[in-house]
């Protein structure tokens, strides 16, 4: 099925490298790194993590503080950046308050709240601080804090399957729009740093000593980073808007609960499908942002399923950048496809030395300056939970 394209009106992302999109455009120019040695409250884990420093220092609206906690603030952080907020109030001088939708992603939301709460109980008691779960840690948490925020009434959802969630808000979004229930919408996610992820990805050994390697020979895991961000998409378009959301493709392999299909078969559906609701042939794409984890079997995976359905097109990973951000990986990866098309810019794989000779993508290893027209944007998830969307330039 064709998709008719939704025009991407205002975007904005914040992860280790910096707050707001020009902070990731100069990271990506420059090749600096957010990466940096863990130091994360409660975690001695040898590891690198993308940390967004900022959000310690977070204070919420007091009206909303009842939603105080790390992936909130951060989530607060993120929306106060390139003029986002002021895009949303004249959404609502467009289309009204019930007209827009809110639908993001993330994979832990506030559970580091409850972690702590669990440090923090009473040790004679076992009794935990009060604290209104719903608010702080259940994942629909997110859209209510966001909605309230923006006094915004229209259809929300929370879409959490790991890191592809924040790329299939946009296939949510779309769908909603077709279907007549709203006219914009607010897409997006969030996923901050917690106990839970380092140690569960250590768990697995899959977390890397180093800043992680994608398709490096000698790549040995992930950096796990935090961020968030968030984009507008209109039924209609805007003066001045050049982006839109071209296509997407969803597909759930289900191979195994953590790792992908060998052949990357559900990866490579995703991608064909997003090539197809845009009605484009692979060789009109300019890149592909990878999802590029630096883990052994999923570069390997995604490798296959990139050459098979694209063939030699140039693509990269930016998660030497921001690490691997979860929940936010497609959000990142949708904001990193815009900077391209607007820039002309195509980014190297950042700490990839030599790239392995058993995979064949052609990553790039040097920035690039290049016509960028059209980005696939890859975010796979546990479980065989696979998203590609298609963002392009309109005239």
């Amino acid at each position: 099925m064709s998709l008719k394209p939704l025009p991407i009106t205002s975007y904005t992302v914040s992860s280790a490298v910096g707050l707001g999109k020009q902070a990731l455009f100069d990271s990506l120019v420059a090749g600096t790194s957010g990466l940096k040695p863990n130091r994360f409250p409660g975690c001695d884990l040898d590891t690198c993590v993308g940390s967004v420093d900022a959000v310690d220092t977070v204070v919420l609206p007091e009206a909303l503080t009842d939603f105080d906690c790390r992936n909130n603030r951060l989530v607060y952080l993120a929306l106060q950046q390139d003029g986002f907020e002021d895009a949303v109030e004249q959404l609502k001088l467009r289309y009204g308050a019930s007209r827009i939708g809110v639908f993001l992603g993330t994979s832990t939301s506030g559970i580091e709240h409850t972690e702590r709460a669990y440090r923090d109980r009473d040790r004679q008691t076992g009794q935990l601080p009060a604290f209104d779960y719903l608010k702080v840690h259940n994942t629909f948490s997110l859209a209510d804090f966001v909605q309230r925020l923006f006094a915004l009434d229209g259809p929300a959802h929370v879409v959490s399957t790991a890191c592809s969630s924040s790329a299939k808000v946009f296939a949510s979004a779309w769908r909603q729009i077709q279907a007549g229930l709203c006219d914009a919408a607010i897409v997006g996610g969030a996923d901050s740093l917690c106990l839970t992820t380092l140690y569960g990805f250590n768990s697995l050994e899959l977390v890397s000593a180093e800043p992680c390697r994608p398709w490096d020979r000698h790549r040995n895991g992930i950096s796990i980073g935090e961020g968030a961000g968030f984009a507008i998409l209109e039924s209609r378009p805007q003066a001045g808007s050049g982006l839109a959301l071209l296509g997407f493709g969803e597909s759930s392999d289900a191979y195994h609960m953590s790792s992908p299909h060998p052949q990357g078969k559900g990866a490579a559906q995703a991608m064909a499908q997003a090539l197809r609701g845009a009605r484009l042939a692979a060789g009109q794409l300019d890149y592909v942002n990878l999802h590029g984890t630096a883990t052994r079997a999923n570069d390997a995976a995604e490798d296959i399923a990139v050459t098979s359905v694209a063939g030699n097109v140039r693509c990269s990973s930016t998660k030497g950048w921001t690490g691997h951000t979860l929940g936010a990986a497609g959000i990142l990866g949708m904001a990193t496809a815009c900077l391209c098309i607007e820039h002309g810019f195509l980014p190297a794989s950042l700490h990839t030395l030599e790239l392995d000779p058993a995979l064949t993508a052609n990553v790039l290893l040097r920035n690039t300056e290049a016509r960028v027209a059209n980005v696939l944007v890859n975010a796979f998830g546990f479980g065989g939970s696979n998203c590609s969307l298609l963002i392009g330039r309109v005239d």
